[in-house]
C-alpha cells in the first residue's frame, strides 16, 4: 500500500489572511482593462473561500481595498466600489447558504451609504452562522487602526473606565479591528510583492509569510495548498528556540 503523506493529516492554519494582488497587472498582460483584472478578482475569491472550507481552515481575512487605494484613478476606484456592490448583492446569500460568517473591518465612513447598507446586511444575516468566518478589509490601513485603538484607550482612560496600569498587549487588542479573531497563523501576498502594504501590522507580529508569484485572479485551490504545506515545512518558535 503507497504510504500517505503526512501532511494529509497536518492540522490546517486556523486563520489565514491573504494580500490579493496583481489584478491590474493580469489584466494588462493579456491587454485587457484593469477591470477586467478586478472582475476575475472577484472569481478568485470565490475560489478562496470554497478552497479554505475543504481544507478546514476556521478565518480567512481578505484586503480587499486599503486606505491608500483612493489614491488610484477616480474611474478605477469607481470599478471597485461597483464591484464590491455586485459581489455583496450577489454572493452573500450563497456565503449565508454555506454557514460563513461575513464581517469586515475597515473605516466604513468614506464609504457611499448604499455599500454601507449592504456591508450592514451581510454582517446581519450572516451573524450566527458557525463556519468559516470571513473577514473583508475595505478601506482598512493598519496604521491607522492603531492610532484609532490609541484614541479610543486615551478616552477610555480619561473617563474612568480603563486605569492606565491595566494596559497590556491583551487590552490593546480588544480596541483593535480584528478584536475578536485570533491572529492569522499564515499570510499569502500574490503577485510577487514581498512587502505588508499596512496591513495587520500587529496581527502579523508572528504570522508565517508566503509570497506567490502568482497573480491574485490565477489563484487556485492548488495554490493555497502550496502556501500551506510551506506553513507547515515552518519551524514556529515565537522568539523561542529549539531543545
Amino acid at each position: 500500500m503507497q504510504a500517505l503523506d503526512s501532511e494529509q493529516f497536518a492540522k490546517p492554519p486556523t486563520h489565514v489572511a491573504i494580500i490579493m494582488d496583481g489584478n491590474g497587472r493580469w489584466a494588462s498582460a493579456r491587454g485587457l482593462p484593469r477591470v477586467a483584472g478586478h472582475q476575475r478578482g472577484a472569481e478568485a475569491v470565490r475560489v478562496a473561500v470554497e478552497s479554505c472550507r475543504d481544507l478546514g481552515i476556521a478565518y480567512l481575512t481578505l484586503y480587499a481595498f486599503s486606505s491608500e487605494n483612493w489614491k488610484r484613478p477616480p474611474s478605477e476606484v469607481d470599478d471597485l466600489m461597483a464591484l464590491l456592490r455586485h459581489y455583496l448583492r450577489r454572493e452573500i446569500s450563497e456565503l449565508h447558504g454555506n454557514n460563513v460568517r461575513v464581517r469586515f473591518i475597515g473605516d466604513r465612513i468614506p464609504l457611499a451609504q448604499d455599500i454601507k447598507s449592504l456591508i450592514d446586511e451581510a454582517e446581519s444575516k450572516t451573524s450566527t452562522n458557525s463556519g468559516l468566518t470571513l473577514t473583508i478589509a475595505i478601506n482598512y490601513g493598519s496604521h491607522n487602526e492603531i492610532v484609532g485603538a490609541c484614541k479610543n484607550i486615551v478616552e477610555a482612560v480619561a473617563d474612568g473606565s480603563l486605569l492606565p496600569g491595566s494596559i497590556t498587549e491583551e487590552v490593546f487588542e480588544r480596541y483593535l479591528d480584528t478584536a475578536s479573531l485570533p491572529p492569522p497563523d499564515l499570510l499569502i501576498r500574490t503577485s510577487g510583492e514581498q512587502r505588508l502594504s499596512n496591513f495587520l501590522l500587529w496581527q502579523l507580529a508572528y504570522s508565517e509569510l508566503v509570497f506567490m508569484d502568482t497573480f491574485w485572479p490565477d489563484f487556485t485551490k492548488r495554490k493555497l495548498e502550496e502556501a500551506v504545506s510551506e506553513y507547515h515545512g515552518r519551524d514556529r518558535r515565537y522568539g523561542a528556540r529549539n531543545a
